[in-house]
């Protein structure tokens, strides 16, 4: 008897990231810089909220959408601090913002439609959309330091286009969109129905003065779909917790996916999620800050190119020089380098890396020494070929 499965899913491959962390484990002595996870715990006050609700035995179902408290938490927190105006009934809490991303794709698409994702991207994208049988279109910014033109997201809109993806700050480069791109954007689709998904998890983290969403055009209120996590900021990666805002009627039709995909999030992380909304992160940051700039500085020395981060905790070296494909650089590098970062090409991205600093100094400085010692070899390499090829050029013989 031959079962078959759901054939979207054998058409997606496991995680690039988890692939690269999983190798570098199974390699002895070998560093991983792969996942994007803080190296800080979780910190005390928002583990004690927890520790709190289940001593008061809340532990039975919370409301499906969240409790109330937490989202006018959220509701007021967005006010106050990001100038974004969501009631209450506009929210979501999710279970992180992998399944807020999973809500609003699963709630907007139909077979066939497009999804419109600048790269490079987070692989977790591309195949939230296969399976809920939409079509990723990507769009190459990496020749325009990882912003937008007009004309560039002109040129993949079609009839099919149902929505757009944008991550700024952006995973993997750190990038942020600036004005003159969001305004691009805007320009393109404020009169087309074309929804437009921000995933800013990485918002609270970025190393500029200015920061801008392109969540401020209200005039499209009725098309935004906002997503955000605990996870980066407060050191959250395992509470799994996020949430998504939307416009009444919108929301109204994905808390259905919500429902019914998850029912709700735990009642016990709720408390301590509302407390983190109150977690000054600027010792964190500043942290961050410094680590970036430490690694910035070696890759300085080494001669790699990259664009400086202004958020997030990655940055993404081009590697082109060293001609050969992402993966076979990294997978030699795990190999021979003992140090696992991971490949462009997991990102849509050919001809780059991701380094992740969010690590220990110290384990940030041995990477980079792994990684100049890995390149001062591929160095070497290539010189003795030139050179190999050289003396094969001088031995033959003379044409008669």
């Amino acid at each position: 008897m031959e079962l078959s499965m759901n054939s979207t899913l054998t058409n997606i491959q496991r995680s690039g990231i988890r692939i690269f962390t999983q190798m570098a484990r199974n390699e002895p002595d070998c560093l991983f810089l792969t996942l994007g996870e803080p190296d800080f715990h979780t910190p005390a006050p928002i583990c004690a909220a927890a520790k709190e609700s289940l001593d008061r035995g809340e532990t039975h179902y919370p409301e499906n959408n969240g409790q109330q408290f937490l989202r006018e938490a959220i509701s007021a927190f967005e006010q106050e601090k990001h100038n974004l105006h969501y009631s209450d009934g506009e929210i979501i809490v999710t279970v992180g913002a992998t399944e807020a991303l999973f809500c609003a794709l699963f709630g907007i698409l139909n077979p066939g439609d497009e999804v419109i994702v600048p790269m490079p991207a987070f692989g977790l994208y591309e195949a939230i959309i296969k399976l809920c049988r939409g079509v990723c279109i990507p769009l190459n910014t990496s020749s325009s330091e990882f912003q937008m033109t007009e004309s560039q997201l002109s040129s993949v809109i079609t009839p099919r286009t149902k929505a757009i993806i944008l991550t700024s700050p952006n995973n993997p480069t750190g990038c942020i969109y600036d004005h003159n791109t969001l305004e691009a954007i805007h320009a393109v689709l404020k009169d087309l129905p074309v929804f437009v998904i921000c995933d800013e998890v990485y918002r609270d983290l970025i190393y500029t003065d200015v920061y801008e969403s392109f969540m401020q055009y209200t005039d499209m209120r009725d098309r935004l779909i906002g997503v955000q996590s605990f996870s980066k900021p407060y050191a959250m990666t395992g509470w799994r917790v996020g949430y998504l805002m939307a416009d009444l009627a919108v929301k109204q039709q994905l808390e259905k996916v919500h429902q019914y995909n998850v029912v709700s999030v735990s009642s016990f992380v709720q408390h301590a999620c509302a407390k983190a909304l109150q977690y000054d992160i600027q010792a964190e940051l500043d942290i961050y800050r410094e680590r970036r700039d430490y690694v910035c500085s070696r890759l300085d020395q080494m001669g790699l190119p990259y664009f400086k981060p202004q958020g997030a905790f990655y940055i993404f070296p081009s590697i082109a020089r060293y001609g050969m494909d992402s993966y076979t650089f990294c997978e030699r590098m795990v190999k021979e380098g003992k140090l696992a970062c991971t490949p462009g090409s997991c990102f849509g991205a050919e001809g780059f890396m991701r380094i992740s600093y969010c690590y220990s100094d110290e384990i940030l400085k041995k990477g980079m020494d792994r990684l100049e010692r890995f390149l001062n070899m591929l160095e070497e390499e290539r010189h003795m070929r030139k050179a190999g090829g050289l003396v094969r050029q001088k031995s033959m013989p003379e044409k008669q």
